[in-house]
């Protein structure tokens, strides 16, 4: 494939313990040099967890407007380690590293081929309509259990986190 074309779907697929999300890079994403604005890669990152979750079969918006909750960011690192430029086919990366009963750990990486652009370890909590953290749904936690590496796959219930 050239650095212009992909064969994953639109939403992207789960490829191993990851989501794969292809994501192609327009003038609105550039500054003056036309590489991407270093904030624009925040707007990546969202949409590889967001369609992760639709993958998964996860309907965060259906569960926000039942009033269970959503989803919001806690804590973001990001590491930049090469431009991407206008008309690149990017694909972001994402995988949970961690699950607890209110929030995930989630890493990230742009990626260009097999080039390393930006990577980014993410903290997520689930959060009622109030703003409080809550347990995120027990379909959710089964289903990220089998997205997880098998390294993670279990939840420490005494302590609500993954075993060291």
């Amino acid at each position: 494939m050239s650095r212009c074309e992909t064969d994953l779907p639109a939403e992207g697929r789960i490829l191993g313990h990851e989501h794969h999300l292809p994501v192609r890079v327009y003038f609105e994403d550039t500054d003056l040099s036309g590489m991407v604005y270093h904030a624009n890669y925040l707007k990546f990152l969202e949409r590889g967890r967001s369609d992760m979750l639709r993958v998964l079969g996860i309907d965060q918006y259906g569960a926000h407007a039942a009033g269970e909750g959503t989803y919001a960011v806690t804590a973001l690192a990001i590491r930049y380690r090469a431009p991407a430029r206008l008309g690149d086919a990017l694909i972001v990366a994402t995988g949970l590293e961690r699950l607890r009963p209110a929030s995930l750990f989630i890493q990230q990486r742009v990626m260009r081929g097999t080039v390393l652009l930006a990577e980014a370890d993410v903290t997520v909590a689930f959060v009622a309509p109030s703003g409080r953290a809550r347990r995120q749904p027990a379909a959710w936690i089964e289903a990220f259990g089998r997205f997880l590496p098998a390294r993670a796959a279990a939840i420490d219930s005494n302590q609500g986190e993954m075993p060291a």
